[in-house]
C-alpha cells in the first residue's frame, strides 16, 4: 500500500528547504579545499558558519564573500587554547554549537617505505589530523552535552579502507580519526548527539595539489585508479555528503565511516585481472 506523502510523487522534496536553517556550524580547515566547499554549501543551507583555519587571509576572504552568518576564527588545531578559544567564541556569539567538523588535516611526505617512514612525520600528522580532531570532539561535546544535542563529523580518508594508498602516518592518523568517532558514537549517544566520518577516494584540493597546473593531473590519477569510470570526486561532492550527515535527513545515523570511493575498496584487483586473462587462457594450448 502507497501511504501518501511519504513515497508518493506528491510528496514536498525536502532537499528544497535550507537543510542547515538557524544551525550553528563551525568548519575546521574551512578556509580552503573540503572544508571551503562545505562552509558555502552550509551557509547555502541556512547555517551560521564559523571557518576555523590557521590560513588567515583565505579564511576571511571566505567568510567575507559568504556575508552574514559567516565569520572566521584563527585555530591551530595542534593547540587546545586555540580549540578552547574557538568553542567559547562561537557558543558567545552565537548561543550554541549544532555541528562541529572536524575537517583539518596536513598531509606529509608521498608513500614511503617503513624504513624511511620518520618520527617527526608520524608527530606532524598525528598531532593535527587525530589529536586536532580530538580536541576539538572534545570541547563541542563539553558544550553540546548540556543542550542534550549535537552533531560531530570527521574528515577520515579512504585509507581507512583499503592499505597501500598513503603514508604510513597519514593511514595511522586516518585510522585512528574512525576509532576514534565509533568510541565517541558509543558514549554521547546518550546525549542525542551524532558522531561519523566522511572518507573521500583521491580529491584534487589545496593540500593534495597544491598549484593550480596540479589539478588536472591529481584528477587524472584518480580517474584512472578510479573504480567508477566517468566520475572524478570533487570537494563539492565531499561537502554534499557532509551536508546530509550534519542534518536532520540523518538524525538517526551515528558511528558511521561513510566512505566514498566509488567502490574502489570492494575491488580486488588480483580478481579484476583474472577476468580479462580468462579469455586468453581459454585459447591458448596448454
Amino acid at each position: 500500500m502507497n501511504t501518501p506523502g511519504i513515497f508518493s510523487s506528491a510528496s514536498p522534496c525536502r532537499s528544497s528547504f535550507p537543510r542547515l536553517e538557524g544551525k550553528v556550524a563551525i568548519i575546521t580547515g574551512g578556509a580552503s579545499g573540503i572544508g571551503a566547499a562545505t562552509a558555502r554549501l552550509f551557509h547555502e543551507n541556512g547555517a551560521k558558519v564559523v571557518i576555523a583555519d590557521i590560513q588567515d587571509a583565505l579564511g576571511q576572504a571566505i567568510a567575507d564573500e559568504l556575508a552574514g552568518n559567516a565569520s572566521y576564527i584563527h585555530c591551530d588545531v595542534s593547540k587546545e587554547d586555540d580549540i578552547i578559544n574557538l568553542i567559547d567564541t562561537t557558543v558567545s556569539k552565537h548561543g550554541n554549537l549544532d555541528i562541529m567538523y572536524n575537517n583539518a588535516g596536513v598531509l606529509d611526505r608521498p608513500l614511503v617505505s617503513i624504513l624511511e617512514t620518520t618520527k617527526s612525520d608520524i608527530d606532524l600528522v598525528v598531532g593535527v589530523n587525530l589529536v586536532g580532531a580530538l580536541m576539538g570532539a572534545k570541547h563541542a561535546a563539553r558544550v553540546m552535552i548540556p543542550r542534550r544535542k549535537g552533531c560531530i563529523l570527521f574528515t577520515a580518508s579512504v585509507a581507512t579502507a583499503i592499505a597501500g594508498t598513503v603514508s604510513y602516518a597519514y593511514t595511522a592518523s586516518k585510522v585512528g580519526v574512525v576509532g576514534l568517532a565509533k568510541n565517541l558514537a558509543a558514549e554521547l549517544g546518550q546525549y542525542n548527539i551524532r558522531v561519523n566520518c566522511v572518507s573521500p577516494f583521491i580529491v584534487a584540493t589545496p593540500m593534495s595539489a597544491p598549484d593550480e597546473g596540479d589539478v588536472p593531473k591529481v584528477e587524472a590519477i584518480a580517474r584512472e585508479m578510479g573504480n567508477l569510470r566517468g566520475e572524478v570526486l570533487k570537494a563539492e561532492g565531499v561537502a554534499q555528503a557532509v551536508l546530509y550527515l550534519a542534518s536532520d535527513d540523518a538524525n538517526y545515523v551515528s558511528g558511521v565511516n561513510f566512505v566514498m570511493d566509488g567502490g574502489f575498496s570492494v575491488v580486488n584487483p588480483t580478481l579484476m585481472r583474472a577476468f580479462k586473462l580468462l579469455p586468453e587462457i581459454a585459447n591458448s594450448e596448454i
